[in-house]
This record gives structure tokens, C-alpha cells and sequence, in this order.
């Protein structure tokens, strides 16, 4: 593994280094990042990168297959429209992580900010996925058009709230998992509660077992049957804002 120390070096530099690096080398550690940005952008598959510090905005855009693990937090818009891959964050991260994203999985073992998720959509099999193990601001999955959100609420202090208000405002497909019963102020009125499956049991098993392997939780102490389940109440919610031709 290639250890590059990130410490004072502009974020085109040290994308730069990554590039020639991963021509030769899948496996890259990055020591002392501090707000560098794009790291990991469009990044394919058998490279994994593994980031001790604070990276920037725009962390694995539009990646296609690595993974990336940080050991800390992360900024905003993490895995803005990725297609394929996994981020793992030790830590929490900032808003709109997920935006527009098209595959993949990213896995937060702390909180996310505002509007995580936005724009989230899937095609065929490809269901992005993010999970996130503490608690999400508001519009949380704002116009998500597909892909999983899975909202787990550990660790929360006294009389903390696991989710903001606005959830799913403007959803049109995919769905949304939140570990308990939230108000109905805090959801946005595209979103709609719907009863559990199995396939959803299977689904949030295995995103709870991914999660607590990462992050060397007990899978035990979640318990999927006790998830609420939010879906679209409409395809098309803002069709009547549209004139006719």
C-alpha cells in the first residue's frame, strides 16, 4: 500500500498524486487530510483508499466501483452521483451526502446533515444505498426518486431527535427506513408510512449487519421489526405545477 502524506498539499496536487499512484498501485493510504476536495472522483473498481483526516466537498463524485474508507469526518456532498462502490465514514458528515447518487453504498456510523440523500434514484438493480447510525437533519430524502435510506438513531443524547423535519418532501420513489415511529410534522407531505415486508426485513438486516461489521457494532441490539417505512404517496407529486402542451 502507497502512503501519501496530504499535509499542506493543494487538493489538485494531491489528485494528481492519486491518479499516477493508482496506475500501478490499487491501494493507497492518505495521512493528514484537511479539506481537500474530489478526492476519489470517478474512481473504478480495485482501488480502495483508505483517508485519516477531515476530507473535503465532493468526496468520491461520480465514483464507479472503489472504496473508500474514512477514518474521521467528511464534508459536504459525499458520494455526489456516484455510480458504484462503497464509502465507509468513522465518523459523521455534512449536508447532501449521496446527492443525485446512482449506486453504491455509503455507510456513516455517526450523523448526517441537511438534505442527505436528495435527489437519490435507481435503475434495474442498481439501489444505492446509504445508512446512516446516529441521527439526519432536515429534507432527508428530498425529491429521492430511488435507492434505500436507513436511518438507525444510536447513540442520541437526551431528548435528541433522530430526524429533522421535511422528510421525503417532494419523493417520488425508493424508500426511506427510520429505527422507530417519528412525528407526522417532521415528514413532508409526499412521503407515506407503509407496513414492513419481509423483503424489507431481509433488506435492513443486511444493511445492519454491513453497518456493525464496519463499525464492530452488535448487529443484535437493532432490531428491523421495529422500523417505520416511508415510500412516495405519488410518481409524479408536482405534475399539476406543469402547463400542458
Amino acid at each position: 500500500m502507497k502512503t501519501i502524506n496530504a499535509s499542506g498539499i493543494h487538493y489538485k496536487q494531491l489528485n494528481e498524486q492519486i491518479d499516477e499512484i493508482i496506475k500501478t498501485e490499487p491501494r493507497i493510504s492518505l495521512d493528514n487530510v484537511f479539506g481537500q476536495r474530489y478526492i476519489g472522483r470517478g474512481l473504478a473498481s480495485k482501488v480502495k483508499i483508505k483517508i485519516n483526516g477531515i476530507p473535503g466537498n465532493d468526496l468520491a463524485a461520480y465514483m464507479d466501483g472503489a472504496e473508500i474508507e474514512i477514518f474521521g469526518n467528511a464534508q459536504d456532498a459525499v458520494g455526489n452521483t456516484m455510480n458504484d462502490g462503497q464509502i465507509i465514514i468513522h465518523g459523521s458528515c455534512g449536508d447532501t451526502t449521496g446527492y443525485a447518487m446512482r449506486g453504491g453504498s455509503i455507510y456513516i456510523e455517526g450523523s448526517a446533515g441537511y438534505r442527505v440523500g436528495i435527489h437519490m434514484k435507481e435503475y434495474q438493480e442498481m439501489k444505492p444505498t446509504i445508512v446512516i447510525g446516529s441521527k439526519a437533519g432536515d429534507f432527508l430524502g428530498e425529491y429521492m426518486a430511488g435507492g434505500n435510506i436507513i436511518l438507525l438513531g444510536l447513540n442520541l443524547k437526551k431528548d435528541e431527535q433522530l430526524l429533522g423535519k421535511y422528510c421525503g418532501t417532494g419523493m417520488h420513489g425508493g424508500a426511506i427506513y427510520i429505527n422507530g415511529n417519528p412525528e407526522d410534522f417532521r415528514l413532508g407531505k409526499e412521503a407515506s408510512k407503509t407496513p414492513l415486508t419481509e423483503q424489507d426485513i431481509i433488506l435492513l438486516n443486511k444493511h445492519i449487519e454491513a453497518y456493525c461489521k464496519h463499525f464492530k457494532k452488535d448487529a443484535s441490539l437493532i432490531k428491523p421489526e421495529k422500523f417505520s417505512k416511508y415510500c412516495a404517496l405519488n410518481k409524479n407529486p408536482y405534475k399539476n405545477m406543469y402547463c400542458k402542451i
